[in-house]
């Protein structure tokens, strides 16, 4: 089994991958604790870069998931059923790419099947997968809905996302009770207002 500290990402910079050890990452969070005017050394924070960086990997688990993965296993077995399936209140914690602060907030996914239909924890694990990254909402909104038509290929499919951004709560312009709502749609969910009502009506509290 690998141990934590063994464990190194790879990133793309310049066209030339690099490699980041786990010694290279604590060392950079050292670096902004003495950035921002304390002692990296002292008995409260000796531990504390150790810490940020596990929080760190479960944070940003995502770039680690394949959605094509997750969402390969199909069941066509469906005894007739034709209508959408939906599963809303899907909560997650995400980070925004700008300042790396907080996103808070639930997805709801439906989708018109096409001859076959997903387990419905595939559709919180794919949100889950798409959170675990530094995102903007708009962005992760496109990724979940894509991920889900490509691999499933339905009739039609919608995502609704409402969170709240620690960007803009905690720092900047201090909007405590702010709220953002993002949706997409793809297929007959775009093209049917009585379809994408029904799903709307559905993702509602």
């Amino acid at each position: 089994m690998t141990s934590y500290s063994s464990i190194k990402t790879e990133f793309q910079n310049d066209d030339a991958k690099k490699e980041v050890s786990i010694e290279d990452a604590e060392k950079a969070v050292k670096t902004l604790i003495t950035w921002i005017g304390d002692n990296p050394d002292r008995e409260g924070l000796i531990d504390t870069p150790k810490r940020v960086v596990r929080a760190f990997n479960e944070h940003f688990s995502g770039y680690k998931e394949n959605p094509s993965e997750i969402l390969s296993k199909t069941f066509k077995e469906v005894q007739g059923y034709d209508d959408i399936v939906v599963l809303k209140k899907i909560d997650f914690e995400s980070h925004c790419e700008h300042h790396m602060l907080p996103i808070i907030g639930e997805a709801s996914v439906g989708y018109l099947p096409n001859k076959s239909i997903v387990g419905i924890s595939k559709l919180a694990r794919i949100v889950n997968t798409f959170a675990k990254r530094l995102q903007t909402q708009e962005i992760m909104t496109s990724q979940i809905i894509n991920a889900i038509q490509e691999n499933l290929n339905p009739l039609g499919v919608g995502v609704v996302i409402e969170a709240e951004h620690h960007c803009m709560k905690t720092r900047g312009v201090y909007k405590k009770k702010s709220l953002m709502r993002t949706s997409q749609f793809k297929g007959l969910f775009l093209e049917d207002e009585k379809l994408r009502n029904r799903f709307l009506d559905f993702a509602k509290d």
